[in-house]
């Protein structure tokens, strides 16, 4: 199998704790790992490295550091895996809810690494997935609504049932090769444009 490794980029103050993490991973057989030892300017250094993986580790975690580094999760869109020394539920959640894919407390051991880089990987991977149906099917509803307020419309000024409405729909649709969607939204446009919206 030929499958690359995802490229990691470990976040530590502690070199110390930053090599226990490194030597996990290159016993996992991960060559792409870069270090980052301090925080500051943290967005930056991930654009430019694009790594598919962020491991954190933060020792003693004070609130501000765990709000800075949840603002960042939520923004880089990628598996993030974090190791605390310590933790409540309070953090524990605020951590879950800005798309932190794992979330150890006083689990840092060389061994335990890839196994948790693995889960952070799978469960990303499937709260994305997650996302994109939910979106999918959000669009899907919005579609649905357009054409059933087309139908409505055509219903009243033509005085017709609704399967006669749709029918109209995809006839206009098919007669210039445009989704029944895109005719419903002109034909649902123009009836609020000149006033005459079926309710």
């Amino acid at each position: 199998m030929t499958d690359r490794l995802p490229s990691v980029l470990i976040i530590d103050e502690n070199a110390t704790r930053a090599s226990i993490i490194e030597a996990g991973l290159a016993a996992a057989g991960h060559s792409q790992v870069m270090v980052i030892n301090e925080m500051h300017g943290i967005a930056a250094k991930i654009a430019l490295h694009e790594p598919d993986v962020i491991v954190i580790d933060l020792e003693n975690p004070n609130r501000d550091m765990l709000e800075s580094i949840f603002q960042l999760s939520r923004a880089v869109k990628r598996p993030i895996a974090m190791f605390v020394d310590r933790s409540d539920t309070e953090a524990m959640q605020s951590a879950i809810d800005a798309g932190v894919s794992a979330y150890v407390v006083d689990g840092l051991r060389q061994e335990r690494v890839k196994s948790i880089l693995d889960m952070a990987i799978s469960r990303f991977n499937a709260f994305s997935r997650l996302e994109r149906e939910l979106k999918e099917a959000r669009g899907a509803l919005e579609q649905r609504k357009v054409i059933d307020q087309a139908k409505g419309l055509i219903m009243t000024s033509r005085g017709v049932d609704e399967d006669a409405a749709y029918k109209l729909l995809r006839k206009a649709a098919m007669n210039t090769n445009r989704k029944i969607v895109d005719v419903a939204e002109s034909l649902v446009m123009s009836a609020r444009l000149l006033g005459d919206e079926g309710k």
